[in-house]
């Protein structure tokens, strides 16, 4: 997933643009809606189109939801209090994405988010939460029995969003995915924050892991090597960060990792005979080792999304 381009499918369902006025759709279940405003429109524009949707006579049947711009975004909240009075409108929501901007709209540090637990509060159906940006941005810990799949985008994610995270009971997770991002973006987690979702003790179902888009890959990385949680996961991505020969041999000297279904560390600083030791080691898991970056000085090194 990419944070420079529209994404054209989520939750499974094709993305398509709500508008103020338009026709009762054939399928509102199987589209994922996106309602957004651009530069001239503003606040006012969104707001059109987001009460379009709720108070259409399908509302019910949306299960999507795709929130885009939602008008001088770098400056104003997420509009979460527009979303949790909707509730009653969309009992039927299952998948949330928040902030869903591309950088010509607005940079990924710039996104004013906040307190993102009242939606998951008001929805209990909820399934899927995406966010987008970390600025503003709070978890307040919180028990919800149907969260499947849960991550959050961002060019530097702080520390107490991450403790958060690790302090909520989460039972039907499956996938997390957390960017970790640079220091000069907010991103000043370290291996310590990262304990209680390096234990995963209290997500018993969880099957994806994603720290992804990190300055600290390498530590990262090192502390995966003993961590409780990797013995029960499918999948494991390290990608879009500054993963060199050290993380990567730090990894591979710890516990084992043949049980996994897929490794992802594209965008690295790898070298060519530690790509090899991965591969040889690892035949029977299916890798990721693309967009390789040759096994640069670490004042070289770049995490995929910062600013």
């Amino acid at each position: 997933m990419t944070i420079y381009e529209h994404i054209k499918k989520f939750a499974g369902r094709p993305v398509r643009k709500v508008k103020a006025r338009m026709e009762t759709p054939t399928d509102p279940a199987g589209t994922a809606w996106r309602v957004t405003t651009d530069y001239d429109g503003g606040s006012e524009k969104f707001d059109r189109r987001f009460e379009a949707l709720v108070n259409s006579a399908w509302a019910g049947e949306v299960r999507a939801l795709v929130i885009g711009e939602w008008g001088e975004s770098y400056d104003t909240d997420a509009p979460v209090e527009k979303i949790v009075a909707a509730a009653d409108k969309l009992p039927n929501l299952t998948a949330l994405f928040l902030g869903e901007m591309v950088t010509e709209e607005n940079e990924v540090s710039w996104i004013q988010q906040t307190d993102v637990s009242p939606i998951l509060k008001a929805y209990p159906r909820l399934q899927v939460l995406r966010v987008r940006g970390s600025t503003g941005l709070d978890v307040t810990p919180l028990r919800h029995e149907s969260l499947r799949e849960f991550a959050v985008e961002t060019g530097g994610l702080p520390s107490g969003v991450i403790r958060q995270v690790g302090e909520c009971e989460l039972p039907a997770l499956r996938h997390l995915e957390l960017w970790l991002g640079t220091d000069d973006y907010g991103g000043d987690a370290t291996v310590e924050d990262l304990e209680p979702v390096l234990a995963g003790s209290r997500w018993p179902h969880l099957h994806y892991l994603g720290l992804r888009n990190a300055e600290i890959a390498d530590m990262v990385a090192a502390g995966l090597a003993g961590a409780p949680v990797v013995g029960r996961i499918e999948a494991l991505d390290l990608s879009l960060g500054m993963l060199s020969d050290v993380g990567a041999a730090a990894l591979l000297a710890g516990q084992p990792l043949t049980h996994l279904r897929r490794l992802d560390l594209h965008h690295h600083f790898l070298s060519a005979e530690m790509m090899r030791r991965v591969r040889d080691e690892l035949e029977e898991v299916e890798l990721d080792l693309s967009d390789a970056k040759g096994a640069n000085d670490v004042d070289e090194r770049y995490v995929a999304v910062s600013e």
